[in-house]
């Protein structure tokens, strides 16, 4: 598989956020400019990890929950879901050089499944055999949406996408979501920073708090609700740095 390592990916700057070696040039000289930008990316980045590990934690050992779908996963790199869990987790991604690196990194788990499938068309996502015959869809699973939203455009009505992947949850699944705002950014670094995604592979589209609240119709809100990222069950002496609003919702 042919790799174009002129064009930043958001996976591999992500990675570069926490810390990775998984990334390119292109990827480091595209999040420096991000960094130059919002110097605290890092320490959102990381918030917004250690807020998918408390998510993972919460709906294993407290609701029960055995099964994981982490639609654009990325890399799973630097603590990612799998390690979190000892259920069973699909990693789903629309890059096919994202989903062949990851594959090779999660090489040996039994329990980790790779998915090259798009979130934009959750009716193929769901029928992808590295899916389906990995996870069993009659029973609770949770639906990982982490940093992922961010890449749908508006056009692309992610709303309507999350209500097709919901009514096809069993009862007891659990959305997690964790979305960029720019909620109290003020204008300039605000556009400059979505210029820099909007030459990458994937464009980026922060939301308000009310827009992302959408996302969660026809699930119930676990406390505390839709938060900054940093304060959803925070462990004691967590940085509170959020570049987000988070939060995990219940299928009745």
């Amino acid at each position: 598989m042919t790799i174009d390592a002129t064009v930043p990916n958001v996976a591999r700057m992500y990675d570069y956020y926490l810390g990775g070696f998984h990334n390119f040039a292109a990827d480091r000289e595209a999040a420096e400019k991000i960094l130059a930008i919002f110097p605290d990316t890092p320490a959102a980045a990381r918030g917004n990890r250690r807020f998918m590990r408390r998510a993972v934690r919460y709906l294993s050992r407290e609701a029960g929950v055995r099964q994981f779908l982490d639609i654009g996963a990325g890399l799973p790199t630097q603590g990612n879901v799998h390690e979190h869990t000892d259920g069973r987790v699909v990693y789903v991604d629309n890059d096919p050089v994202a989903v062949a690196q990851a594959r090779s990194l999660v090489d040996g788990e039994e329990r980790v499944s790779v998915a090259l499938a798009d979130l934009r068309d959750p009716e193929a996502l769901l029928a992808d055999p590295h899916v389906c015959g990995h996870l069993d869809l009659g029973e609770p699973v949770a639906l990982m949406l982490v940093s992922i939203l961010h890449f749908i455009p508006d056009e692309a009505d992610p709303w309507s996408i999350i209500a097709r992947l919901r009514d096809a949850l069993a009862p007891g699944s659990h959305l997690v979501v964790s979305h960029l705002t720019l909620d109290g950014v003020d204008a300039a670094p605000a556009q400059q920073g979505t210029q820099v995604y909007r030459r990458s592979n994937a464009p980026i589209v922060p939301r308000t708090h009310a827009a992302i609240e959408r996302f969660f119709d026809g699930f119930e809100l676990v406390d505390p609700g839709l938060v900054w990222i940093g304060q959803w069950r925070p462990a004691e002496g967590e940085d509170p740095t959020s570049h987000g609003y988070g939060a995990v919702g219940l299928k009745r």
